[in-house]
């Protein structure tokens, strides 16, 4: 039998190491989680050619500009938050996404919340839409908590904190809004007024939020 020539000015020795090195990106990405920033795919090794080839043979699937993931890992629990956290690692979600992670709202978040130092720039993303609130100080590092989804660290403001930044940018997300997430923080997280009021004195919101808290006994 007669071998046939390769097409395209390919040789078969060069498909193989093609394909050597798009099983070895592959494998890069599943050690780190299925999920890798252009910039830390290209720290591991990975040169762009080969992102863009892999992304091509819809081995991998962007996210949002600039992030890749495995197309065949499972759907994100939380599509909105991940690439957020992973493009914005030193973004807080908080206010209305903060409330609907803590499931202590009835309102359905159009755009993801997040607090950000004054000292950095606006950042720019093509999805999600985001809604950027400054913070400084202990406004900004108090109540972080950290959550792991999708091997990607999120960090956003635990209850009470939430209920205490809802006050203090009422006239911005409504002050129904905030006293729902106060009567839902109290019922369904069990939260005491002396942690309530400990976030309430950090974001100087104490006494618009008092008279609330009492009227909730």
């Amino acid at each position: 039998m007669v071998a046939l020539a390769p097409k395209c000015g390919y040789s078969y020795p060069r498909m193989t190491e093609l394909q050597n090195s798009l099983n070895l990106a592959e494998s890069l990405f599943r050690q780190h989680g299925g999920m890798l920033r252009t910039t830390e795919a290209i720290a591991l090794g990975i040169h762009p050619r080969t992102l863009y080839q892999l992304r091509d043979a819809q081995r991998l699937v962007a996210v949002s500009h600039g992030l890749y993931r495995l197309a065949d890992l499972p759907e994100l629990a939380n599509p909105d938050l991940v690439p957020v956290a992973a493009r914005i690692p030193q973004a807080v979600i908080c206010l209305i996404s903060a409330l609907a992670f803590h499931e202590i709202t009835t309102e359905i978040p159009h755009e993801v919340s997040i607090a950000l130092p004054r000292t950095v720039k606006r950042p720019r993303l093509e999805y999600p839409p985001l809604r950027v609130f400054w913070f400084s100080g202990e406004a900004l590092t108090a109540g972080i908590e950290e959550h792991t989804m999708d091997h990607i660290s999120v960090k956003v403001y635990g209850p009470e904190k939430t209920v205490a930044d809802c006050f203090k940018f009422r006239n911005r997300i409504g002050l129904d809004v905030a006293i729902e997430a106060l009567k839902l923080c109290r019922e369904r997280k069990g939260s005491t007024p002396r942690k309530l009021l400990h976030y309430a004195r950090i974001c100087r919101v104490e006494r618009v939020m008092r008279p609330y808290l009492e009227a909730l006994g």
